[in-house]
């Protein structure tokens, strides 16, 4: 089993690789026949470097094909009173006494630079379909977690332009 995407983030890796299929691919064909040309390739740094991203953007295809193949496509809608996938939730953090904002999304979108926790995250799976008023325990290793109480759920709109995370 894959990882789990939703329908929104089938749509935008099948779109990236359309894009490096169609734009990327023929620029970095087109970068590598300018840099074989200009002659000598033993001491041809532009050739090397041409050749170099033409690799990554072909493995970064052959990857995103691969994750598509083998992803568990689950559903992003959830219960109005409860939190599911896209969802942005207020969360008051008991052992620091503020409340900080996050959205849920699947693992491969989760930046906790950005505000968004996967799923799969210790805090994502300790408020996945809770619901307002709920304290519920994050468990963070065998000897130790803390408490947060759900404060505010929203529905948001997938409508973000966010990157699928490369691994």
């Amino acid at each position: 089993m894959g990882e789990k995407l939703t329908k929104s983030d089938v749509e935008k890796i099948e779109r990236e690789i359309e894009h490096r299929k169609l734009v990327v691919r023929k620029a970095a064909i087109e970068a590598v026949k300018e840099a074989r040309a200009q002659g000598d390739l033993s001491e041809n740094f532009e050739y090397y470097a041409a050749k170099k991203d033409k690799n990554q953007n072909e493995s970064r295809i052959r990857y995103l094909e691969r994750m598509l193949k083998n992803a568990q496509i689950v559903s992003d809608v959830s219960r109005e009173d409860e939190v599911g996938i896209n969802n942005t939730v207020e969360l008051y953090m008991e052992d620091d006494d503020e409340v900080e904002t996050y959205r849920l999304v699947t693992s491969i979108r989760g930046s906790s630079l950005n505000g968004m926790i996967s799923t799969e995250s210790p805090l994502g799976k300790a408020i996945f379909r809770r619901k307002v008023g709920d304290r519920v325990y994050v468990k963070v290793s065998d000897t130790a977690g803390y408490y947060v109480v759900i404060k505010k759920i929203e529905n948001t709109q997938d409508d973000t332009e966010d990157k699928i995370r490369s691994f």
